[in-house]
C-alpha cells in the first residue's frame, strides 16, 4: 500500500478525525463509525506508514512527530477533494454550511467580524467562519497547506498569492481624553516627553518610534492589542495606532486621537488567496462579500492580481 493507487482514501478520513479529536471513541462517533472500525483502519495506517501515529495519552491519543506531518497534507487533500464534491458550479449561501477558515489579527477581527456575522446571519446563517492569527512568517505555508481559506490584513511580505486590495487607513496617536500632554500629543517633540505602550504584533509603529529616536520610550509592550484600550485610559502612557480602530476605541473607553506627523505609510488593508481557492465559487462569494461590506474605492484597486 505504499503507492498512492493502492491507497485507500477512506483511511485518511479516519486520520484525520482521530488527529482532530485526539480520542479514538470519539473520533467513531464523529463519523459514524464503530470504535474497532476505527481501530482497525489505523492499524491499517500504521503499517502503511511504518509508523505507530498516535500513542496513548491522559484522556486520549497523542500523535507522533510523523503524524503531526502527515497531518498537515491530509488536511488540504481533504480540503480539496469536498470543495471538488461540494462547490462544483454553483454555491448557494442560503444553503451552504462551509466553514471558512481566516488569518486575521485582533485588529482585524473587530474591524470585520461584527459586520460579517451579521450579514450571514441574515443571508447565509449555515456558513461557518474561524478566525485564527498566525505569526507573518507562518501565512503562506497555511495556504499551502490548505489551513487556511484566507487572510485579511496588512501583510506586505505575503507574494506568490492573490491578492484585492480593501482598504487604505493611517496611523495616529490614542491617549486618554484628559492626558496631561495636551497639545504636545500633536507635535513631533510633544512626543518625545511621553511614554508609549507597543504592541509586538503590529511592527510599523515601532519602525515609527525608532525613526523619531523613541525607542528608549516604550514602557510597556504587549503581545496583541486586546487590553491596549483600558491600559491608555487608565494611565499617562500612549501608543501609535490604525485609524479605524483607534476610533473604535476612542468611543468604547473615552480615549482621544491625534494625529502628529508620525511619518509613516498608509497602511493598505487586503484579501490574501492561494491560487487553488482561485476559481471556487464559495471561496469567490466570500471574497466578493468581505470587497463588498469593507471595500473602499479609493484603495486604488478593486480587481484581484497576483502578487509577486
Amino acid at each position: 500500500m505504499n503507492q498512492a493507487a493502492d491507497f485507500d482514501l477512506n483511511l485518511l478520513r479516519v486520520f484525520h478525525a482521530v488527529h482532530n479529536a485526539r480520542n479514538v471513541r470519539r473520533a467513531a462517533e464523529l463519523l459514524g463509525l464503530s470504535q474497532p472500525a476505527v481501530s482497525h483502519s489505523l492499524t491499517r495506517l500504521r503499517l502503511a506508514l511504518k509508523d505507530p501515529l498516535f500513542v496513548r495519552a491522559t484522556g486520549g491519543v497523542s500523535p507522533t512527530a510523523k503524524a503531526e506531518h502527515f497531518a498537515r497534507f491530509v488536511e488540504a487533500a481533504l480540503k480539496t477533494i469536498d470543495l471538488a464534491l461540494v462547490e462544483t458550479g454553483r454555491f448557494d449561501p442560503a444553503r451552504s454550511e462551509r466553514r471558512f477558515v481566516m488569518h486575521m489579527s485582533d485588529l482585524g477581527e473587530g474591524e470585520f467580524l461584527p459586520g460579517l456575522m451579521e450579514e450571514l446571519d441574515r443571508d447565509a446563517p449555515k456558513v461557518r467562519i474561524e478566525a485564527i492569527q498566525l505569526a507573518p512568517e507562518a501565512v503562506l505555508g497555511a495556504m499551502e497547506q490548505g489551513r487556511i481559506d484566507l487572510a485579511v490584513g496588512y501583510l506586505p511580505q505575503l507574494g506568490g498569492v492573490h491578492h484585492q486590495a480593501l482598504l487604505l487607513d493611517r496611523y495616529v496617536v490614542l491617549a486618554r481624553r484628559d492626558h496631561p500632554a495636551g497639545a504636545g500629543l500633536r507635535t513631533r517633540k510633544g512626543l518625545g516627553k511621553l511614554d508609549f505602550v507597543l504592541v509586538k504584533s503590529h511592527a510599523e509603529p515601532a519602525r515609527s518610534l525608532l525613526q523619531l529616536g523613541l525607542d528608549n520610550r516604550i514602557r510597556l509592550t504587549v503581545p496583541h492589542f486586546a487590553v491596549l484600550p483600558e491600559i491608555l485610559a487608565r494611565s499617562d502612557l500612549v501608543a501609535i495606532v490604525p485609524s479605524r480602530p483607534g476610533r473604535r476605541f476612542s468611543q468604547q473607553f473615552g480615549l482621544q486621537i491625534a494625529e502628529p506627523p508620525l511619518g509613516l505609510p498608509p497602511l493598505r488593508v487586503g484579501l490574501h488567496w492561494y491560487w487553488r481557492v482561485h476559481e471556487d465559487p464559495g471561496h469567490r462569494w466570500m471574497r466578493e462579500l468581505l470587497a463588498r461590506l469593507y471595500g473602499e474605492p479609493d484603495t486604488g484597486q478593486r480587481r484581484s492580481t497576483l502578487a509577486r
